[in-house]
């Protein structure tokens, strides 16, 4: 007899070995109609999986997260299906679940077009209603090579020559077309409805750039058609948000073909980096941190010590002189050590909180740098805290609420926590591992917050806690990080005496609440769609006269407000009032302030806020006190 135990806790009998189709079957023929995959051991795979022993059983649906992964697996099969049924000389290469949805990699003579696009989604739309199963079946490597070799595959049987000859390859068929892959997949074609295909862009064979380009058609795939639905609009919004277009459009920073990956900040845009870090230094100055500043170049021999020139080089952009190796650092953490090993520290010195606004270099490939958000040169809100095991509670539990008031005060107010436990493959006693993950769940616990564990996920030096925003359309930006580092301070050799006169090994905390300030003023502009808040805005009021009678008193009235450290603008240009205004509007600014004869006379200002709202006439007082106010309140 096999066993089966369900999520529920209840058993079910079988007299022999059972598929997952069966188990569901004999569970309900809902079950069975809904059933995408099982989850076996923890395992997932497909439906037509045998079980042979008493074994935990979940059957997968698409209402579960591990569903959505097997209908994107299955829909990038689904597209090379058609691509193959519409292009038959295109080869295959991989096709990849990506974060919301799939793409798939092919070689072709030409470059694809939208038209195309139309063409295959329509040719996917078709096979999936032809309802055809999908098969498995194992070959050994050597005739899984000759069988792709014979039928054109010439780049899947590369991928296949490349796994050990003893192992065998799974394949997998669905009606004419069949392909190599681990699987799992979707018991038939007729699971997979809800999917569109999205772009099309270049790639390099196996992410080299010195093989062939290749043409990767992205494509989203869902659960539900509102699902679908829900992301393409949200899709349509974050395409107006883009700060590459916002960018532009403000006049913020352009990207030059002269430095790629490196960002020109004009004056507005630099206005807005600014604001970021003074209100980062007074959170500095406000929490304990001693601010300090470390060199860009650092010698190859400090970062083979750290393990970075073995594990890193690649990312790093390296320089030589009189014979010596530098590379640009890619991170600050090194150059921090350095500073706290000048003078002996005792265990009174500690904690001890370095911050830095380093700026840092990696070499990021050309295909991956996007804006502002992803570069080669940023600046980090970086921290360090040196500490002993028994302080890493208190201080991750205080870093947390800074962090959480931080982001409050930028606008978000959704948070998500995961803490990255132990990897398989690390160092340190098993004794501080458990006291520092231990120290991380109780300090999110503390805070209040409700958090997922991702075991193994950890670094191989310490586990760490992950901040992730959710913005105001819903995405989600992993930003702010906590990880408790046992490693680089026994490389470096930092040291402290302890209260029993004998030398200690500090724990080292990296912590940085915004991250890259480039990429976080990159989210900043989309979570805002370019309407920053007053405290932020590079651009706070603008004043406009009506005729040129009112010139002079538009002067006063604007360096009125500028004497109180506003950031305010005057447009004396001889234009219609309307035209004025609009184009304002499209700048985004929190208020305008029109000043025609009336408020001349009544030393005031007509005046509109963001959003086409007119507030009427007010004093210059009543103005200052409002504006102060949505300043001090972050708005």
């Amino acid at each position: 007899m096999i066993q089966i135990t369900l999520p529920d806790g209840s058993k079910r009998e079988y007299p022999g070995p059972v598929t997952v189709a069966d188990v569901a079957a004999s569970i309900g023929p809902g079950l069975a109609k809904a059933a995408l995959a099982g989850k076996v051991d923890g395992k997932v795979v497909d439906t037509s999986y045998t079980i042979d022993k008493d074994s935990p059983l979940s059957i997968i649906t698409a209402k579960d997260p591990d569903g959505l992964e097997v209908i994107r697996h299955s829909t990038a099969h689904l597209l090379a299906y058609a691509v193959k049924e519409l292009f038959p000389e295109a080869q295959v290469t991989i096709g990849p679940v990506i974060e919301n949805g799939f793409y798939y990699d092919f070689a072709y003579k030409r470059p694809f077009t939208p038209e195309d696009l139309v063409a295959i989604e329509k040719r996917m739309s078709e096979l999936a209603a032809k309802d055809e199963p999908v098969t498995r079946r194992v070959l050994p490597r050597d005739e899984a090579v000759a069988h792709f070799n014979g039928i054109g595959e010439h780049y899947k049987a590369e991928i296949i020559a490349s796994i050990p000859a003893n192992e065998d390859v799974s394949l997998y068929r669905e009606g004419k077309f069949e392909d190599l892959c681990r699987g799992p997949h979707v018991p038939s074609t007729g699971k997979l409805k809800f999917f569109k295909l999205m772009k099309v862009a270049g790639a390099y064979w196996r992410g080299d750039h010195r093989n062939e380009m290749l043409q990767r058609i992205y494509g989203t795939a869902w659960a539900t058609k509102d699902e679908l639905q829900q992301y393409l609009t949200m899709l349509e919004e974050a395409e107006k948000r883009d700060h590459r277009k916002l960018g532009r459009e403000l006049d913020l920073f352009h990207i030059d073909e002269h430095a790629p990956g490196v960002v020109f900040w004009h004056p507005k845009g630099w206005t807005i980096w600014q604001g970021v870090e003074q209100y980062m230094r007074q959170v500095y100055r406000d929490n304990g941190y001693l601010e300090v500043k470390g060199p860009q170049l650092l010698d190859k021999t400090l970062w083979e010590k750290t393990g970075h020139w073995d594990k890193y080089r690649e990312n790093m952009f390296t320089t030589e002189s009189e014979k010596r190796d530098y590379a640009l650092k890619p991170m600050n953490c090194p150059g921090h050590i350095l500073i706290y090993k000048q003078g002996v520290k005792s265990y009174r010195d500690l904690p001890l909180r370095y911050g830095e606004f380093g700026q840092c270099h990696r070499n990021e490939p050309t295909g991956g740098l996007h804006g502002i958000m992803r570069v080669r040169g940023f600046t980090q809100d970086d921290g360090h805290i040196f500490c002993t095991e028994d302080h890493i509670l208190g201080e991750c539990t205080a870093y947390t609420t800074l962090l959480q008031k931080v982001y409050k005060d930028f606008g978000f107010d959704h948070i998500i926590y995961k803490i990255a436990t132990r990897p398989d493959k690390r160092i340190g006693s098993e004794e501080s591992w458990d006291k520092a993950e231990h120290a991380l769940m109780a300090s999110l616990r503390a805070s209040g917050c409700e958090f997922e564990v991702a075991p193994g996920e950890g670094a191989f030096y310490g586990p760490k806690i992950e901040y992730t925003l959710k913005d105001a359309i819903g995405r989600q930006w992993q930003c702010g990080t906590m990880q408790v580092d046992f490693s680089m301070p026994e490389r470096l050799d930092a040291e402290y005496v302890g209260e029993d006169g004998a030398r200690h090994r500090p724990v080292m905390l990296h912590r940085a609440i915004v991250g890259s300030l480039e990429r976080f003023i990159g989210i900043l502009i989309e979570q805002h769609a370019g309407a920053l808040p007053a405290w932020l805005a590079p651009v706070q009021a603008v004043v406009l006269n009506i005729t040129d009678s009112q010139g002079d008193y538009a002067r006063r009235v604007a360096k009125t407000l500028q004497n109180q450290g506003l950031r305010v603008e005057l447009d004396l240009r001889n234009e219609k009032i309307t035209y004025k205004i609009r184009e304002h509007s499209m700048q985004k600014l929190p208020y305008i302030l029109v000043v025609g004869d009336k408020e001349m006379a009544a030393g005031a200002a007509s005046v509109r806020a963001r959003g086409n709202q007119d507030l009427g006439a007010m004093t210059l007082e009543a103005f200052s006190q409002r504006i102060a106010q949505d300043i001090a309140n972050k708005l």
